[in-house]
């Protein structure tokens, strides 16, 4: 850990007000999956292409989410049978920073990601008061189907680039939970670029450098595949495969 630490420390750093300028809250996605091992060599890179968000002093960030989806799984279903226009209903915690968010993430057929959130004083089981009226307002959802289905931890990098127009997340330590059962992934990576509209980007032009392409997959559904081995995921065997064999090798 001294090693990403000393890394990460080489950033300039961007404070979480200055990121309200690049909340990207209507945006294009493109996710990515290698092995830990590839990340310092990236880093070392991309510095003096991006700033580093710090919080507190501290720039390697936790995260807790807790998803919420019908009994039968519907939401993760819409997403394992490519259907477009679908929901993710979560809340989410900033541990290093105190904050909490209701979200409620629509992927659109045009391949956009809308998000809608709300604050929240932390992670609740339930949807009530100005959450239940944020899934009332944007989704056809019955909050009542809605039950806790997986949580999430895992610690995040997040860099800016220096005109404020893309944002890049390279989360860590992956762990999942629901019900008892757990599943880790310690030699992986998820990362994401996040843009306003698709265009160049340095990031994806050195990860085509290191041999590393386009991967998606979402943590969702990652997490409920990997907890639930009776659920439908024909779909996702190839890049289950592929998560697990990096993860193995990592170790």
């Amino acid at each position: 850990m001294t090693e990403i630490h000393d890394i990460l420390g080489s950033f300039n750093p961007i404070t979480l007000e200055e990121m309200d300028a690049v909340k990207l809250l209507d945006r294009v996605d493109r996710k990515y999956v290698f092995p830990v091992a590839k990340l310092f060599p990236l880093l070392r890179d991309l510095d003096g292409n991006y700033r580093i968000l710090e919080i507190n002093g501290i720039r390697l960030n936790r995260y807790e989410t807790l998803y919420f989806d019908t009994e039968d799984h519907r939401l993760y279903l819409h997403h394992h049978n490519g259907k477009l226009n679908r929901f993710k209903v979560r809340s989410r915690s900033y541990l290093d920073s105190g904050q909490s968010f209701f979200e409620v993430k629509f992927k659109n057929n045009k391949g956009r990601t809308v998000k809608n959130r709300i604050k929240r004083k932390e992670i609740k089981e339930e949807i009530s008061g100005k959450a239940l009226k944020l899934l009332a307002g944007h989704t056809p959802l019955d909050p009542e189907s809605l039950k806790p289905a997986l949580r999430v931890y895992f610690s995040r990098i997040t860099l800016v680039n220096s005109n404020l127009t893309e944002r890049i997340t390279l989360d860590i330590d992956l762990h999942f939970l629901h019900n008892g059962t757990e599943k880790k992934y310690p030699g992986l990576v998820v990362a994401e670029l996040k843009q306003a509209r698709s265009q160049q980007s340095p990031f994806h032009l050195l990860l085509r450098e290191h041999h590393i392409t386009p991967f998606s997959i979402s943590k969702y559904c990652l997490g409920i595949c990997s907890l639930n081995k009776e659920i439908k995921q024909n779909n996702f065997k190839q890049k289950l495969i592929h998560i697990n064999h990096i993860n193995h090798e990592a170790l």
